[in-house]
């Protein structure tokens, strides 16, 4: 799936390798082991240890993207990203879907313009059978016209699905200007008319000629031994032959020809922009380019002051970087009705003087300061770790992230402005304004489009490779490798810490139990939402900019609110937390501040009621639940205007206490300091008065309906069908539900949903099942995307397959990869400690323990099939589901 424009410069690619010794080099780093190879075929390897969890992450990268592809087929090297998960000589399809999902689920591809990548994230022990899914992969595609044929049907839903999307159809046309007659003049996605007439012989010849070992970097990190890893892979790819490879395309970029672009957007606020070609990432002022961009982009800059003025929604500069040229791009947001032309001036306006005056010396320092946090950050995600190095060797053409990082240091303030002054020329930019447009009136109706019937089809139990018959045929219960210390202070913080060594930073995660739809005093809806605007205004003791300076000089991000949150190095950790603190339990909340920020609010919300995002939403709730359920509750322009400052006050302290807050801090860090720091600035926070309820009614059986929400923008209609449960987070059922709902779904091609609906019939390029299952109340709901006149027949299908598993028993074969889907997900779920804390809120908030996972393994382990399917026959009312369409007016 194409995602970031990107390009890799080949040339700097082999001359970084040449350095490189092919028998392997060692470095280390903090946590790190790393080991670099390059094979007798060519296959470039890099091995990075990494000890957060016992996962491991490998990502091949194919130096042949959309830059590759052949002249009128865009979308050649996106069509075979997808037709490497359609089987190969030695790995059918169906043998890919099981091990994968045996695997945890957890694998993916995307196209980018310099590179295709593939990447696995799995339990470290099963590095070997990911090794050898990548190998099989790597030496062809299968030779079968109709499963192009079938796959066909997928990639133009999600061509569809992109082209539903009003910001990037603006992006494709940016791009054709930007970078006219390049290959960066098209995203790689490809064309429903270019896909028509690919064949599959045309894909095989793109794969054999690309996919080879002198085209590729294999990218390995996670919790291995480095040299025993690149035996295996040595073992597994060194028998795979190199190949010539064909010529590249050159590039020679013209001129931009200045233009103001004008659109319509479903967004529900408008959005302007001033775009810009800039440096590429191979190119000596890429470093300076960057800090220009975060300079810019500073809520210190003024450009991001039009917020506070309440002359924007929102405003910052983003770069996106591209190896021979980048996009540099200003944006900012209005509100429906607002003064687009007048914005995009005042945005000209503030650049021009950026180019006249020069940046500030401090924020160039603190650019700096936050790239060279940000790049210890990304080692607490085992695949976060592996991306960054993709990134940097495959597509940028470093030797390591370090490189960026070495770069960024040298950077001086000259080198700011000489990039500011060359590349910010607005006689080669180019303006867009994006309109909001209101939705149609949605049209409700209680019966559904015609009846069609279609078979489930069932996990085939195909016989699999032995090497990869370990991974599906054993079932352990895997051990945590979490030990998380929990105090509860005096004043009902939930504090849970866990010492982690991967990096020298220190990430602090909060989260104040909270349901504005239950806490809102009738009639001031929105005072929730003005709250959080005002938390960016600073504290009682610190301005707004006083108070961004002092997070600038410790490079650290922090965010407040019912969520809030920090990540700094471990030597900045305490100044860090006073400063969370502060915002946090001390915002200034100023009445001249909310005075600018109320009547932006009130107009976003105008925009936000006619969007139709906003309408599918409201539709659903208003088909689920009661018209007096408290989820039905709206903000007005109306209910926003009559807000007073004293309004917020007092909901903030309401809401804002430390008997129902967790906070959780994660990092190199011991308990017995993170306690001592949580307690100085956060154990005199007191609560007054008894405790808020934020726990829904619950609520009863809702009735079939159907609600279609026009939406102009769409080429594709968004699907969602829904229905209430009664059950709770409490009743023992919910295991077996979440047991069946892994045989629906959640393993790609190995589950029901995705083979009925994607790979037997290429209706769909995605479908999601899922239980939203509270205290209260719960929800069950599908998710997908198809063309309107198969809307009804892709329903036909979910319903055909809730009402089989209902009435039949999953297969031996389901019943067990469904499983494994899920014990697999324990080592997963703790490989970045963003995860972690994130599941350790989710438990919190339902009153589970932090160790849910491991006793909810030792429960599925001993479900049944006939547990399945009881617990579907008692919960689940597949003729009373509600559905709600948004897309294309219906004829």
């Amino acid at each position: 799936m194409p995602g970031r424009l990107l390009l890799t410069s080949v040339l700097f690619l082999a001359l970084a390798w040449l350095s490189t010794s092919r028998a392997g080099t060692n470095e280390t780093a903090r946590g790190l082991d790393i080991l670099r190879a390059t094979l007798t075929n060519g296959l470039q390897v890099i091995i990075v240890r990494n000890t957060l969890a016992p996962v491991v992450t490998t990502m091949i990268n194919y130096l042949a993207g959309a830059d590759e592809c052949p002249t009128n087929f865009p979308g050649m090297a996106h069509a075979t990203e997808h037709m490497m998960f359609r089987g190969s000589p030695d790995l059918s399809a169906d043998q890919l879907a099981d091990i994968s999902a045996a695997m945890g689920g957890d694998f993916d591809a995307d196209t980018q313009h310099p590179v295709t990548q593939y990447f696995f994230t799995t339990p470290a022990d099963d590095l070997d059978v990911a090794l050898q899914v990548e190998a099989a992969r790597m030496q062809d595609l299968l030779p079968d016209e109709s499963l192009w044929d079938k796959e066909r049907g997928a990639i133009e839903q999600e061509v569809a699905q992109d082209l539903s999307n009003p910001e990037y159809v603006f992006y494709i046309k940016l791009l054709a200007a930007m970078f006219k007659g390049t290959p960066y003049d098209q995203t790689g996605l490809g064309t429903r008319p270019s896909f028509d007439q690919t064949t599959d012989v045309m894909l095989r010849k793109f794969h054999n000629a690309w996919y080879v070992p002198n085209n590729a970097i294999l990218i390995i990190v996670g919790d291995v031994e480095p040299a025993r890893a690149l035996e295996r892979v040595k073992k597994i790819f060194n028998g795979i032959p190199a190949a010539e490879l064909p010529a590249r395309t050159e590039f020679h970029f013209e001129p931009v020809q200045p233009e103001t672009m004008r659109q319509d957007t479903d967004l529900p606020y408008g959005l302007v922009a001033i775009t810009f070609r800039l440096p590429g990432s191979d190119s000596p002022d890429y470093a300076a380019a960057q800090i220009l961009s975060d300079v810019l982009s500073s809520q210190r800059g003024k450009l991001y002051g039009l917020v506070p003025e309440g002359k924007a929604l929102f405003a910052s500069f983003e770069y996106d970087n591209l190896p021979k040229a980048g996009l540099g791009y200003a944006v900012a947001g209005f509100p429906a009705g607002g003064d687009s032309t007048n914005l995009l001036e005042q945005v000209r306006d503030i650049l021009a003087a950026e180019v006249t005056n020069g940046v500030i010396t401090d924020l160039v320092e603190a650019a700096k300061r936050r790239e060279i946090a940000s790049a210890e950050l990304q080692k607490n995600s085992v695949s976060g770790l592996a991306s960054a190095w993709s990134d940097a060797v495959a597509i940028e053409g470093r030797q390591s992230p370090d490189d960026d990082i070495a770069a960024i240091r040298q950077v001086t303030v000259a080198d700011v402005n000489r990039v500011a002054e060359q590349y910010l020329n607005f006689d080669h930019a180019i303006s867009a304004i994006l309109t909001p447009q209101p939705s149609g009136k949605p049209i409700s109706s209680k019966s559904f489009g015609g009846k069609e019937s279609f078979a489930a089809s069932k996990t085939t139990g195909v016989k699999l490779p032995k090497w990869a018959r370990k991974v599906t045929e054993q079932i352990e219960i895997p051990p945590s490798t979490l030990n998380p210390i929990v105090t509860n202070l005096p004043n009902g913080i939930q504090l849970i810490v866990q010492p982690e060594t991967i990096s020298d930073t220190v990430n602090v995660y909060g989260r104040v139990k909270s349901n504005a739809k239950l806490e809102m005093t009738e009639g001031k809806d929105g005072v929730d939402q003005a709250l959080d605007q005002l938390f960016s205004f600073g504290t009682k003791s610190l301005d707004r900019l006083a108070f961004q300076k002092a997070l600038d000089d410790i490079g650290a991000n922090e965010s407040a609110g019912t969520d809030f949150s920090l990540s700094v190095l471990t030597d900045r950790f305490e100044r860090g937390v006073q400063l969370l603190a502060d915002n946090e339990l001390s915002p200034s909340l100023p009445e001249q501040d909310f005075k600018i920020i109320q009547p932006q609010l009130a107009a976003s919300v105008a925009g936000q009621l006619q969007s139709p995002d906003y309408l599918a939403g409201r539709a659903l709730r208003a088909a689920l639940f009661p018209r007096s359920d408290p989820a039905q509750r709206e903000t007005t322009p109306g209910t926003v205007k009559a807000l007073t400052i004293q309004d917020v006050q007092d909901y903030y302290h309401h809401v804002f206490r430390p008997d129902m807050t967790t906070i959780v801090v994660i990092g190199n860090v011991t308990p017995e300091n993170a306690v001592a720091v949580i307690s100085k600035y956060f154990g005199n926070w007191q609560a007054e008065g008894p405790k808020p309820n934020t726990l829904f009614p619950p609520a009863p059986a809702n009735e079939p309906s159907v609600t279609h929400v026009p939406d102009s923008s769409r080429v594709q209609d968004k699907v969602t069908l829904a229905e209430t449960l009664t059950l709770t987070r409490t009743n023992a059922d919910y295991y077996a539900l979440q047991l069946g709902n892994h045989v629906l779904g959640g393993g790609f091609y190995a589950t029901r949903l995705y083979r009925d609906l994607r790979e037997k019939t290429g209706l769909v390029y995605f479908v999601d099942s899922s239980f939203n299952v509270g205290l209260t109340r719960g929800v069950y709901q599908v998710e997908y995307a198809c063309d309107p006149p198969n809307v009804a027949r892709a329903r036909a299908v979910i319903l055909g397959d809730l009402k089989d598993i209902q009435a039949k028993k999953v297969t031996t074969q389901e019943l067990h990869q469904a499983t494994l889907m899920l014990l697999r997900d324990i080592p997963l779920s703790e490989s970045s400690v963003n995860y972690i804390a994130q599941g350790w809120f989710s438990r919190s908030v339902l009153n589970l323990p932090l160790d849910e996972p491991i006793r909810a393994a030792h429960i599925y382990v001993k479900l049944k099939a006939r547990d399945v399917k009881a617990a579907y026959a008692k919960w689940l009312r597949p003729d009373d589901l509600v559905e709600v369409v948004q897309g294309p007016v219906p004829p």
